[in-house]
């Protein structure tokens, strides 16, 4: 088994074709991207995400119990010319009672940046991670802006066995996490909540944790210190 490619709503493709068509329309603000406007051939969306947000201080709980209630916003359809991509394309799922046209999905930004090429390159390591295996995953976007992380999402699907749900970060990713590697949800979700939310205070409070265990080894005679260095390997 490996990856099935969600089929996106017809009114969030829509969205994103009408904006494409139609790049002075309100719904198309702000405007293409420098990129976008760089390319001579026909633009066209591919590979749709459903995107997802993870507030954990919102969700308490474990990683399970957070993913489970991470809130889908809308869709992510990367913009390609050709085989290149170029370009991102966000919508926004609105809900029944919230304002606007009446339309379930609206155009919300073309982005570009790191992020539309660090998706397509953690798709292909999810379709060679997953090869091979008795699972058939679900990939889906998961954004956790109290962390400044993006991640693939892979949400097994009917497993046989009990099956964890993978996060592969995208670059650039949070202090601390490796990215484009498979991590389990979990495990994942755990290490970032030992930052506090906040990865440059976190990494503050590290250095000046690391100085001061130095200098109270080094007034011991070196031994914290080189307990610092073997801790942190």
């Amino acid at each position: 088994m490996s990856l099935q490619l969600p089929q996106p709503p017809a009114a969030a493709l829509r969205a994103v074709l009408d904006a494409l068509d139609d790049p002075d329309a309100p719904g198309a603000l702000p405007v293409r991207s420098s990129a976008m406007r760089r390319c001579i051939g026909p633009l066209t969306p591919a590979l749709p995400l459903p995107l997802h947000q993870l507030d954990p201080a919102a969700t308490p709980g474990d990683g399970a119990t957070q993913l489970a209630r991470a809130r889908r916003t809308g869709w992510r359809f990367l913009i390609k010319e050709c085989d290149e991509v170029v370009a991102a394309a966000v919508t926004l799922e609105r809900g029944p009672d919230e304002p606007g046209s009446g339309e379930p999905h609206v155009f919300s930004h073309f982005a570009e940046g790191p992020y539309p090429a660090a998706t397509l390159r953690a798709l292909q390591q999810a379709r060679l991670h997953t090869a091979g295996t008795p699972t058939t995953y679900l990939p889906r976007l998961l954004s956790v802006p109290a962390h400044y992380m993006t991640a693939l999402w892979l949400h097994p699907v009917l497993p046989a066995t009990p099956t964890p749900d993978l996060l592969i970060p995208l670059v650039p990713a949070p202090l601390g996490v490796t990215p484009h590697i498979p991590h389990h949800a979990e495990e994942l979700l755990a290490l970032l909540a030992l930052t506090g939310g906040d990865p440059v205070e976190a990494a503050v409070e590290a250095a000046v944790e690391a100085v001061v265990e130095a200098a109270d080894g080094s007034a011991d005679g070196g031994a914290g210190a080189g307990a610092l260095l073997t801790s942190t390997r």
